[in-house]
This record gives structure tokens, C-alpha cells and sequence, in this order.
């Protein structure tokens, strides 16, 4: 069942997103050869923490840390450790906080240093993949019009997206209905009406290589099968019968 949430709700998801934006920037802005992504990782449970929140993902399903640092063919959930980030490098991070019962969600990737032009393509081209879909997030379209143009987008320029892993709703829990693909699937092209009040973390993950992802040992890092980069950025949206209102749009 897909939870319609009132203005109010909509207000408090915006707060705890602004949360999730603000120590994000603080993660950016530490970014830089030599760091580990366990210091990120602090970083990040500060940010949270300082502003009165709690950190969304520490715990959850068995999650160890609060920041998902996913480092080059790394997709998503990438566990913080000691790796020492590297000139070159592409890094995910990826954020949740909890703040007064409901949940805010937000990713970018970044580059360490120099990257190559491939390399700064597919971030750029991703992050261009999440504001298209932004776009159909309007009332009277349908959820598949947001997947439809997250495939085409990526699949004309070269890439895959990721099928395993998908957006979703939010709001009192981190995850709610709809799941939300990046691919429109083959059984059902149209996917739920968009009403307004839906609230929806739309999250583009797109490869340079195949489409196919496997787990690492630690149960929880996602890479590409064929060890070629990937890029994720996210935000959380409320449907509104205009333009999508961007709740975790850095302000």
C-alpha cells in the first residue's frame, strides 16, 4: 500500500532531508586523497547526530555504520573501513537520517582528485539521469515514467542500470511502496498513478559496464559483476500536482 502523506509529514521529511543534505556537504567538503572511508563515515554520524537526529542506516537490517561509502565498481552499501581514498577514485555516498518519526534520504558520488573524462562523464551523466526523472515526478503521470526515463536516458548514452537495487517510498520507515526501478519492467509498463502527497527517494544507479551485480563477502557491498565503475546519486521527492518538490535539495 502507497501512504499518501499530508503537508505536515511532507514538512517533517523535508527537515530530516535537510539534515541528510547539510552533513553530506560536510562529507564532500572532507573529501581528499589519503582520507579513509571510515573517517567519512564519523564525519557523517556527527553531522547527523549534532542536528538531532539519528543516523537512519547504523543498525538497520544488520548495517554497521552510518555512511554507505561505495568506492569505484562499488554500487551501493559499501561498508566504511580503513581504505585510504586515492587520487582518481569515484566514491558513493549514500545517507539517511532519522529526525522527529520520520526518515529523510539522499546520495551523490564524488571524485578524488583528477578523475578521468569517462570517469567524470558517468557521474555527471547520472546525476542528469536523477533530475530527468525528477521531472515526470508529477501528479497524473505514472511511476514507470520515471523508471522509462532513467533507462532511456542512460541506456542512449552508453550505460546500464542497475536492475537489483531500486528506489522507493519513505517517510515514517525508511523504506515504503512503491518500489521504485530504474528500467521499466516487462510485465507492467505503467506502474501506479502518481498522486500528490506520494513521497518517493528516486535513486539512479548507472554502470559503465554489464548491468549485473554481485554481494561481497561482508553481506553487504554491491559491486558491478564486471568490476567497471558505477555512480548513484538520490533524492527524496514529494509528488505535488506541479513540478516535484525536492525535499533533499542541498539549501
Amino acid at each position: 500500500m502507497i501512504v499518501l502523506k499530508s503537508r505536515q509529514e511532507i514538512e517533517k521529511i523535508r527537515k530530516s532531508c535537510q539534515i541528510v543534505a547539510e552533513t553530506l556537504k560536510e562529507v564532500k567538503d572532507a573529501v581528499r586523497p589519503g582520507v579513509t572511508t571510515k573517517k567519512l563515515d564519523e564525519i557523517a554520524e556527527k553531522g547527523i547526530t549534532k542536528r538531532g537526529a539519528v543516523p537512519a542506516f547504523k543498525g538497520y537490517r544488520g548495517f554497521p555504520s552510518s555512511l554507505c561509502t561505495s568506492v569505484n565498481e562499488s554500487v551501493v552499501h559499501g561498508v566504511p573501513s580503513t581504505l585510504q581514498l586515492k587520487e582518481g577514485d569515484v566514491v558513493g555516498f549514500d545517507l539517511g537520517s532519522l529526525y522527529d518519526g520520520y526518515f529523510g534520504d539522499a546520495a551523490i558520488t564524488v571524485g578524488i582528485g583528477e578523475i578521468t573524462e569517462e570517469a567524470a562523464r558517468l557521474l555527471e551523466d547520472t546525476e542528469k539521469a536523477l533530475y530527468i526523472a525528477i521531472e515526470k515526478g508529477r501528479a497524473g503521470n505514472h511511476l514507470y515514467d520515471i523508471s522509462g526515463s532513467i533507462q532511456a536516458f542512460a541506456e542512449d548514452k552508453g550505460y546500464s542500470v542497475v536492475r537489483d537495487f531500486v528506489g522507493h517510498g519513505i517517510g515514517s520507515n525508511l523504506h515504503e511502496e512503491p518500489q521504485i526501478p530504474n528500467f521499466v519492467p516487462e510485465n507492467d509498463r505503467r506502474g501506479p498513478l502518481l498522486k500528490e502527497g506520494m513521497v518517493l527517494a528516486l535513486e539512479p544507479m548507472m554502470n559503465l559496464g554489464t548491468h549485473e551485480v554481485k554481494i561481497l563477502d561482508d553481506q553487504w557491498t554491491v559491486i558491478t559483476a564486471d568490476r567497471k565503475l558505477s555512480a548513484h546519486f538520490e533524492h527524496t521527492i514529494a509528488i505535488t500536482n506541479d513540478e516535484a518538490d525536492i525535499l533533499s535539495k542541498f539549501n
